[in-house]
This record gives C-alpha cells, sequence and structure tokens, in this order.
C-alpha cells in the first residue's frame, strides 16, 4: 500500500491521490494506565530499521468446496499490496471477508489450498524457514502452557530461539526488557493459568502472545484479531504496546474486525477485503472514508445525521452492509478502476524490482533451517521447562501411576502366594496373574492419548514459530514420560513379583514391563498424531488393544490360531512379552496341565529363550517412535 498520501477530492467526484514515499508515518499516542509513553514514533529512516517491505501482487488462495469437493473456491482474488517498515497496517473487512486467510498467505501459514501470485520481502522469496525464524506471528486465541508462569514462558521460547552464543543472563535481560515493554513487570512470576485454574488476565495474555513473538526481534509481526475478547480498554492497551514496537523500524500488520476509535487511530494505513477481493486499501481514517463518499455516491455521508459518528464504525457499518447485500464485486470494480489503484499498483511496481538488500538480510531470506538452536538443546530446553511442572502436578501423575497402582495391589491380594504353588490347575492361575501384568501397560496407555491432543494448537504454533522440529518434541515428551515409567515401574514390580513368589528373574519381569510400558506410550503418541480429536483416540486406542488381546497367548493359544489370522501374533507385541514371562516363570518347572502336557509344551513355548522374545519387543520401540515421529511430522489437523 502506498503511504503516506494526501487525497484531495477533485470536482469530478473522483478521489485524487498525492503519493509521498518517504513512508515515515507519525501517529500521536496518548497514554494508557499502565502502559506508559506518549512520544511519536522515529522516524523508521533513522533508528536502523529491523522491518523490511513486504510486497505481494495478484495473491489468489484456492480450496476445495467443503460443500461439493470436486468444486474448488477462491478466498482471496487477485490481492496486492505492500506493507512498509514502521508503519502499522490494519486489515479490515467483515468476518468471512479473507483477513485472516491473506495474513496467513503472507506468514507463510497455510497448510491447504493453493496459492497463486508473489510475495517478496524486501524484494526477494522468502523460505519457508525464513518465516518461522525471522517473522513473528500472534495467534488469534492464547495458545500459552498455563503451569508456567509469564516470565518462564518467555525465557522458554528464548532459549529454543535465540542463538546459543547467547549467554543465559543475555536472554535474561532480553526476556527483561520485553517484560517491561509490554507492562507484564507486575505479573512476571504469575502462572498462566486456564480455564480452571484462574492465572493472568486475558490482555496480559495477549501481551504475553506478542512478547514469544518478540523474543527474537522479528523483522515482521504478524497479528490475527490481536484485540479478540478483551474489553474496550484492555483492547486500547493492547494496541497502544503494539504501536510502540514500530519505534524499532518494525514492519507490523494486523487483522482487526471491529476497532474502538482509540485503536483504529493507531494504525497508519489499512487494506480492506470483501469476499476475499480487495476494496481499499490505503491510509487510514478520512481518507478511506472520503474514498469511499467518492467512488459510491450512494453511501451516506461522514458526520450526516444518523449516521455513525466514529470513522471506525462508519468504515464497519458501510463494508459490512455492503457484503450482506451482495455489493462486493461492484465496491472492488471501483476500487480496480479508481486513481488510488492505479497509485498503489505504480509504488508496487517499483518495490517489487527492488532487489538491493544488505548480504545479512539476503543470508536471512535464503536460510533453510527452520529453527536456530539444535536437537539436543531443545529437548533439553523442553524438559528443563516442562517437566518439573509436571512432576510437581497430581493432574499430570495422577492418570499415569493411580490406575497401575490400584492394578498391582489387585494382583498381589488377589494372587498372592500363588506362585509357590507349583502344581498342574494353579498353573493357569500364574498364567492368567502374567497375563493381566502383560496387558497393563495396553490398557494404561490411555493415559498418555490427552497430552498430545490436548497440546496440539501449542504444538502447532511452536513448530511454525521455529522453536523445534516433531523429533525433537516427541523425543522429549517421551523422555519425560519415561522417567516416570521408570520410577513406577521397579516400585510396581516389587509390589507383584515377590508378594505373589513368582519364580524366575525378576529383572527381566520389571524390564518386560518397563519396556511395554514405553511401547504403550509411544503406541498412545500414534493414535494421538493420527486422531483428529479425544473422542477419536479415545475408542481407537482400547479398540487396538482389545483386538491385540485375542492373540497373546492365553486366550487362544498360537498353534490354535486360523492361519489367516495367524500373522497377527507377530506384530502383537504384548505377545512377546507374555511368552517372555511366561518362559522366565517356567522354564525350570515341570508342571502338567490338560492333556497331561507340560504347561510351555501346551503353549508350544518350551525351547524357547525368554531374553530372545524381550528382543523382539524391543523392536517394537524403534518402529514405534517412527510411526509416532510419522504421525506428528506429516498429519495435520490443523486447516487453515
Amino acid at each position: 500500500m502506498v503511504s503516506p498520501r494526501h487525497h484531495t477530492p477533485r470536482a469530478d467526484g473522483v478521489l485524487e491521490i498525492r503519493v509521498d514515499v518517504s513512508r515515515a508515518p507519525s501517529s500521536s499516542i496518548s497514554a494508557v494506565e499502565g502502559v506508559g509513553f506518549s512520544e511519536d514514533p522515529e522516524d523508521a529512516s533513522s533508528i536502523g530499521v529491523r522491518g523490511m517491505t513486504v510486497a505481494f501482487k495478484d495473491l489468489e488462495y484456492i480450496v476445495k468446496n467443503s460443500a461439493n469437493r470436486r468444486e474448488k473456491i477462491s478466498l482471496l482474488s487477485r490481492v496486492s499490496g505492500c506493507l512498509y517498515p514502521g508503519q502499522l497496517t490494519a486489515l479490515m473487512g467483515p468476518s468471512g471477508s479473507g483477513k485472516t486467510t491473506l495474513l496467513d498467505v503472507l506468514a507463510g501459514r497455510k497448510t491447504v489450498g493453493q496459492i497463486r501470485g508473489d510475495i517478496l520481502f524486501a524484494g526477494h522469496k522468502p523460505s519457508q524457514a525464513f518465516l518461522r525464524r525471522f517473522t513473528g506471528y500472534v495467534e488469534q486465541f492464547d495458545t500459552l502452557l498455563d503451569n508456567l508462569t509469564v516470565e518462564e514462558m518467555l525465557m522458554y521460547t528464548a532459549e529454543l530461539k535465540c542463538e546459543l552464543r547467547e549467554s543465559l543472563g543475555a536472554k535474561r535481560e532480553k526476556v527483561a526488557a520485553i517484560i517491561d515493554q509490554l507492562a507484564l513487570g507486575g505479573c512476571r512470576g504469575v502462572r498462566i493459568g486456564n480455564a480452571l485454574q484462574r492465572g493472568i488476565s486475558g490482555g496480559q495474555c495477549k501481551r504475553t502472545n506478542i512478547g514469544i513473538a518478540l523474543v527474537t526481534n522479528p523483522r515482521v509481526l504478524f497479528l490475527d484479531e490481536p484485540t479478540s475478547g478483551l474489553d474496550s480498554f484492555t483492547a486500547n492497551e493492547v494496541m497502544i504496546v503494539i504501536k510502540m514496537l514500530l519505534k524499532t523500524g518494525m514492519t507490523i500488520c494486523a487483522t482487526i474486525h471491529s476497532p474502538t476509535p482509540s485503536c483504529f487511530r493507531l494504525f497508519d494505513c489499512m487494506m480492506i477485503l470483501l469476499r476475499g477481493k480487495v476494496v481499499y486499501a490505503g491510509p487510514n481514517g478520512l481518507s478511506a472514508i472520503h474514498f469511499f463518499e467518492a467512488t459510491n455516491p450512494s453511501v451516506p455521508h461522514y458526520g450526516q445525521q444518523g449516521v455513525a459518528d466514529n470513522q471506525a464504525e462508519w468504515i464497519v457499518d458501510l463494508t459490512t452492509k455492503a457484503e450482506r447485500a451482495g455489493l462486493a464485486d461492484e465496491f472492488a470494480a471501483r476500487y480496480a478502476e479508481s486513481n488510488l489503484r492505479a497509485a498503489n499498483e505504480e509504488v508496487l511496481a517499483r518495490d517489487m524490482a527492488e532487489r538491493q538488500v544488505s548480504p545479512q538480510i539476503l543470508k536471512e531470506l535464503r536460510t533453510r533451517r527452520a529453527t536456530v538452536t539444535p536437537f539436543y538443546w531443545g529437548v533439553k530446553t523442553i524438559l528443563k521447562y516442562r517437566m518439573g511442572r509436571d512432576f510437581r502436578d497430581p493432574a499430570y501423575l495422577g492418570p499415569r501411576v493411580m490406575d497401575k497402582l490400584a492394578v498391582a495391589l489387585l494382583l498381589m491380594t488377589l494372587y498372592w502366594h500363588i506362585g509357590k504353588r507349583n502344581f498342574g490347575p494353579n498353573a493357569v492361575n500364574i498364567g492368567a496373574a502374567l497375563f493381566m501384568w502383560t496387558i497393563l501397560p495396553g490398557f494404561a496407555a490411555a493415559a498418555y492419548t490427552p497430552t498430545l491432543v490436548q497440546e496440539r494448537p501449542i504444538f502447532y504454533r511452536e513448530r511454525s514459530d521455529g522453536l523445534y522440529k516433531a523429533v525433537t518434541y516427541l523425543v522429549a515428551k517421551l523422555l519425560e514420560e519415561v522417567i516416570v515409567a521408570l520410577v513406577q515401574s521397579l516400585i510396581m514390580s516389587c509390589i507383584v513379583f515377590f508378594p505373589l513368589e513368582l519364580a524366575g528373574s525378576w529383572a527381566l519381569f520389571w524390564y518386560t514391563y518397563f519396556q511395554t510400558t514405553v511401547i504403550g506410550i509411544l503406541l498412545a503418541y500414534i493414535i494421538a498424531g493420527l486422531s483428529p480429536n479425544m473422542d477419536v483416540a479415545n475408542g481407537a486406542l482400547p479398540a487396538f488393544v482389545v483386538i491385540m488381546l485375542f492373540f497373546v497367548g492365553l486366550l487362544i493359544r498360537p498353534q490354535d490360531q486360523p492361519n489367516y489370522w495367524h500373522w497377527f501374533q507377530y506384530i502383537d507385541f504384548l505377545h512377546y512379552a507374555w511368552v517372555a514371562q511366561m518362559i522366565n516363570q517356567f522354564e525350570h518347572t515341570q508342571i502338567y496341565i490338560f492333556l497331561n502336557l507340560e504347561i510351555l509344551t501346551f503353549y508350544d513355548l518350551r525351547g524357547y529363550n525368554k531374553w530372545a522374545f524381550v528382543g523382539y519387543e524391543a523392536i517394537f520401540v524403534g518402529v514405534f517412535f517412527i510411526f509416532a515421529w510419522l504421525a506428528l511430522a506429516f498429519v495435520k489437523h490443523q486447516k487453515r
């Protein structure tokens, strides 16, 4: 967009636009209680501009029609414009007009559909890695870790996004500066909280989200409805904070639906969309009003009696009524034929032709690495900030410990001393106890699915922000669960093995259970990664585990399984665990049961090595890890 400009209505009713290409906006900002400053932003050219020009031409975004999958619809139609350093640009329009769609396209956040047209940052096509590392994106809905404090949330992001060569002290100074800049000092040590556990306020959440985007001082900042869900005072407070960021020369663009008059005055430029088409792009405020009055004589004039008495409301009323009346194409055509469009196109052509940038910026634009920190650092940081909080949270530990403890106590009391009664019929009871001990981790895996499904919005946001790769997140989550599983498996195995006076190696008894638990965790991660929501995950996991039970070996012997089902036991990790437990218990005994067959012979297990079956089961750890990674990395449930 050309900005700033001066407008003069001509005698023929067409708005004449005179272009000032200095691009140095000036806005007076009055102080709001809690966010203090009342000065004009400095000229971007005098402060070592951090931002860059974002020029886009003839953008189209095409998706399949949800009502008719054979039909394609265009959500953006030949949208062109520019965003400039040191300017605050608004994307406006009624709901469904394409504001967030355009923002997502510019920020490289679209996961479905087809994009056509050109998008240039500083005259060059950016890599996807550049968009993740050097731009900031503030989601409409807060995606924060509710058990961290504001300061911890910002430090967590800083340690994942800042270069390793930066010292911890430098990162703390940077976070302290952001806290001060965003007026978060009063809540820096307060937990963020959630709907059930009260924490910081809505406005503080929004500013914390902005702080996350600012940790690496991005060149371009995108904000999706930064005032959504906030009262008018808090909305003004948040927008003033955003306006303050222009002092760095940053390029800032925000979608906004129905701003307060105070918020509206903070914007330098705006682009208005109707049904995915541009109906205005230029200076904010009266310039837009005069444009619509000059090009649409039938619209009610601003200041007229009975008409909205503030600029924002007038523009919102006009565009909303036009959209509902089906006049989007008419308004778009009038903009396309206007002098304003011609002036915008002239400046856009110049900006898109500009190629002179510093070697540093060119290097950033061509970067291919989406994350700043290496794999090991990402794992360490995730564990550092998340694990300690989780281990102190009863809501986290309860589902991972209490159900297993209850079953272990049941096994202990129900099968007390059963292992020393080595006669025929009792061997079946021992086999049943080992069967229940073996399948417990399979059903207990349900405790691990909610974590990934509920954290999915945070996971998607953090990946898009370039904090880590999917494998980093998976390894960190798995290590956290493995630590809990290690401790609880040692305790549970002692509660069961010794009171039952089972035979064989306690080490195998424990390790097989521990390994099966790890595989169960990975299975839960696979199901969670593939499932679009918790309802599907809660149904899929138990169903799969129940199917596996039939092929463990107790309910139907391996040699009695039909040929067309016999293959399933080879992909049933519970089968290998149970076989190892049975051999461990009975390999040195001769207990005869049905048909005067010794028990291991009855199940066709005599002569096998128990540790070999432990090894066979270990293969599932690697295979399921790969499947879990593939599900997290490539199955995208977020459609945007």
